[in-house]
């Protein structure tokens, strides 16, 4: 955790990443649309409980975020795309996106229940909370 806030102090006082940070919030943005859209067609078309889909399509954003970000964000810190090293990388990023997961859930249940929010509202909040998150710890661990 304390590698996370020497990072974030870094990026903030040298802003050499703002680039990165913007194609990740872009490749995120992306993810959004596999979340929200997996999510809405799991719930309305399936009948499944918003929870159960938000965990399938939180999953989905997850690996197509983390394809999206080898190539194309992280593209310059990666010297080695063969098989192991490859899934090393991805079961990291996907390890650090399970912590972001849980940090949408919560967000997600507590605005939806107690709140009253619609569920898709919620979850553009719970995504927002998790992004911070998920780009520093991965700056730190997957793609460092």
């Amino acid at each position: 955790m304390v590698e996370i806030f020497k990072k974030l102090w870094y990026l903030v006082e040298r802003r050499i990443e703002t680039k990165r940070f913007l194609k990740f919030c872009l490749v995120g943005l992306s993810g959004v649309g596999v979340n929200l859209g997996l999510l809405w067609s799991l719930t309305e078309f399936l009948g499944l409980f918003y929870l159960l889909s938000a965990v399938v399509s939180v999953e989905a954003s997850i690996l197509s975020n983390f394809i999206l970000n080898e190539f194309w964000t992280f593209s310059d810190r990666v010297n080695n795309r063969s098989a192991k090293p490859l899934l090393s990388r991805m079961i990291k990023f996907n390890g650090i996106s399970v912590a972001g997961l849980a940090i949408n859930i919560v967000i997600l249940g507590v605005l939806t229940e107690f709140a009253g929010l619609y569920y898709i509202i919620s979850e553009l909040f719970a995504i927002g909370g998790a992004t911070l998150w998920n780009y520093f710890a991965n700056v730190a661990f997957t793609w460092r």
